[in-house]
């Protein structure tokens, strides 16, 4: 069975004042919690504050990006390695937020996991429509299409080693989110392109997260469906209660029949 991941992706929120009594809340709340992994993403200014304060526990520690190169003249970036430096374990790529805001293309995503991959992260690639394709009935035209071109010229067994997120954009943010049938329909869709690019075993053991407006009270939800593997969480992990409560529905999921 997949172990189901929490991520906490804070997103341009949490000076130090604020990530600090935030990861020690989030560290503290899951101190007894078993069966599911739990990783968050701070901006990078708070990311060694963070990492001091969940080292040794339960809680990895993610970058929100990096650059596709280990060093150069790129101002404003972070490189994989230097989020490894950090005690970084994960990192988010291909986020929707990015590829609308910064112009992240399929190809650069590409070169960003392959980077990560290469320094010993973890890629969580990130896929997802807008509402207007979703409309057109172009969702599993779009996922399809991120999902090969992030992939691409990337062995299987190293595929096997990444985290998919499918996150539709017209739920990120909105407060409304994909029901468990519909995210369900799509990740059982992206396992199945994973079973022709990699092999059937390998896409059962990838996860597959559920991103967009995850609440504590319609996670338990929506990790209980098949194919859900956990949850990308923007907003609410901002609030200790609800991330916790996220991430304890998340591990109890792991324990129940799935679709139960």
């Amino acid at each position: 069975m997949r172990t189901p991941l929490v991520i906490g992706n804070w997103k341009m929120f949490g000076t130090l004042a604020e990530a600090r009594p935030l990861a020690t809340g989030v560290r503290d709340g899951l101190r007894r919690v078993r069966g599911a992994d739990v990783a968050l993403c701070p901006p990078f200014t708070a990311l060694a504050a963070v990492g001091e304060i969940v080292r040794e526990s339960a809680v990895a520690l993610g970058g929100q990006t990096c650059h596709w190169d280990a060093a150069g003249a790129h101002t404003g970036e972070i490189s994989p390695g230097m989020l490894v430096e950090l005690g970084c374990r994960y990192v988010l790529l291909g986020h929707s937020e990015r590829r609308k805001e910064i112009g992240e293309t399929d190809d650069l995503v590409n070169r960003k996991v392959k980077a990560a991959i290469a320094h010993g992260l973890t890629p969580v690639l990130c896929v997802g429509e807008t509402a207007e394709e979703r409309r057109q009935g172009l969702t599993f035209t779009t996922v399809e299409g991120q999902l090969r071109a992030g992939l691409a010229g990337i062995p299987a067994e190293t595929i096997a080693q990444g985290v998919l997120a499918y996150e539709p954009v017209w739920a990120i943010g909105t407060g409304q989110n994909a029901t468990s049938a519909q995210a369900s329909e799509v990740h059982g869709y992206l396992r199945g392109l994973l079973s022709e690019l990699t092999s059937k075993e390998i896409a059962q053991a990838v996860r597959i997260l559920y991103g967009g407006s995850v609440k504590a009270d319609n996670a338990a939800e929506l990790v209980a469906a098949p194919d859900i593997d956990g949850a990308l969480v923007g907003g609410a992990s901002l609030k200790v209660a609800d991330f916790v409560a996220i991430a304890k529905h998340a591990a109890r999921a792991a324990t129940a029949p799935r679709g139960a």
